[in-house]
């Protein structure tokens, strides 16, 4: 029987931001202004040059593409083998990461799998959250290789704002130079680099499984964390879990838009807002999960302000505490991590000032627009 779907009163929201303000990711990722092509082509201040060089960021500021349609999301997760058979045959090794979040997986090149391994792919990563794969050859294929394998679990989505590796738009890079120690005027007026998101949760069909893989990092530093947002829901009481079953947030991508035109990046599609049900459920587990975070939702819709705020930041401030539903997973090289933003959120970390470069790549399949599911009372 398909899930009984909670379709929200349509309501105009106020036009008010939250408790929290976008945060700058300057000190993670540079923009045009701060790229040196040659530091990247040949090295500088004794920095090796670009291991991947076509990979590297460009922006085309004579390039737009429309807003964004619906689409049909076919769920690649549903009704699969759990035992896995095909993504971890015999030989595999998985090691779990914490007792509720992440694993690592040794022994399989995702390059290989065909339809029923990546079908098994994604409700794997979707019940474990997060899953970093070592020795992979995403990153020496060629690049449209990558794009390739990944469009299988969705639409890709092409950020409005990112840079992308020359003639593939559907690649969000994250760069950070060599040479670049921008980290010092970041934290001048910063305490910390930590700004949790699930990523562009401001679409109206944000993404699903999600593929982020190692070109270049510091020798140590640069780790990514992620949270267990269906562990966070889990975590809270009854009572307030059925309050917040059919509340609806605002999530905004104006904030993120001006900030990158300020730094003289390029808006390449319009920016948006999408309102979402605080509580979403996962169509291949049925699992249900905290769908905040403070990068993009502004505001819950019908209420006040100061009751919008108190209750966003109660829940922000409850992921964001949560070490004991968190996984930091390392990078290294031939790493790809594939996560499910649907169930997690995640930060990245800025711990590294000695000018190393950090390059990654990340491919994002969009899934189904985000529903909700009647809140049951636990068994």
């Amino acid at each position: 029987m398909a899930p009984s779907l909670v379709e929200p009163a349509p309501q105009q929201a106020p036009s008010y931001k939250g408790p929290t303000d976008y945060k700058d990711s300057g000190a993670v990722a540079g923009g045009p202004s701060r790229f040196n092509a040659e530091a990247e082509l040949h090295g500088v201040d004794g920095h090796h040059a670009a291991k991947y060089p076509a990979y590297l960021p460009t922006w085309d500021f004579q390039k737009n593409f429309p807003p964004l349609e619906d689409f049909e999301y076919v769920e690649r997760g549903a009704g699969v083998d759990e035992r896995y058979p095909v993504l971890l045959p015999s030989g595999a090794q998985v090691d779990g990461v914490t007792g509720n979040i992440g694993k690592e997986v040794r022994g399989v090149q995702l390059s290989k799998l065909n339809a029923q391994g990546r079908n098994e792919l994604a409700h794997f990563v979707a019940k474990n959250r997060v899953v970093a794969f070592r020795d992979q050859d995403f990153a020496d294929a060629p690049i449209g290789d990558a794009v390739e394998f990944v469009k299988y679990f969705g639409r890709l989505h092409v950020h409005p704002t990112s840079p992308a590796p020359a003639g593939f738009p559907e690649v969000h890079i994250v760069h950070r130079g060599a040479g670049d120690t921008n980290d010092s005027n970041f934290f001048a007026d910063r305490l910390n680099s930590v700004a949790w998101h699930t990523d562009v949760s401001y679409e109206r069909q944000p993404p699903g499984i999600t593929f982020l893989y190692m070109l270049d990092g510091p020798s140590a530093g640069g780790d990514t964390i992620f949270g267990n947002m269906v562990e966070a829901y889990n975590r809270l009481s009854p009572e307030f879990k059925k309050r917040l079953h059919g509340l609806q947030a605002v999530h905004s991508g104006l904030e993120q838009a001006s900030l990158a035109s300020e730094r003289g990046g390029h808006v390449r599609r319009e920016a948006v807002t999408s309102t979402h049900p605080v509580v979403r459920t996962h169509p291949a587990t049925g699992e249900k999960a905290l769908y905040v975070n403070p990068q993009f939702t502004r505001r819950i819709v019908g209420f006040k302000k100061e009751e919008s705020d108190m209750l966003l930041k109660f829940l922000f401030d409850h992921v964001a505490l949560g070490q004991d539903f968190q996984a930091r997973m390392k990078w290294a090289p031939g790493t790809v991590v594939v996560w499910d933003n649907r169930v997690t959120t995640h930060t990245a970390i800025v711990d590294w000032n000695n000018g190393e470069r950090r390059h990654i790549a990340r491919i994002t399949p969009q899934a189904e627009r985000p529903y909700e599911t009647p809140f049951e009372e636990a068994k």
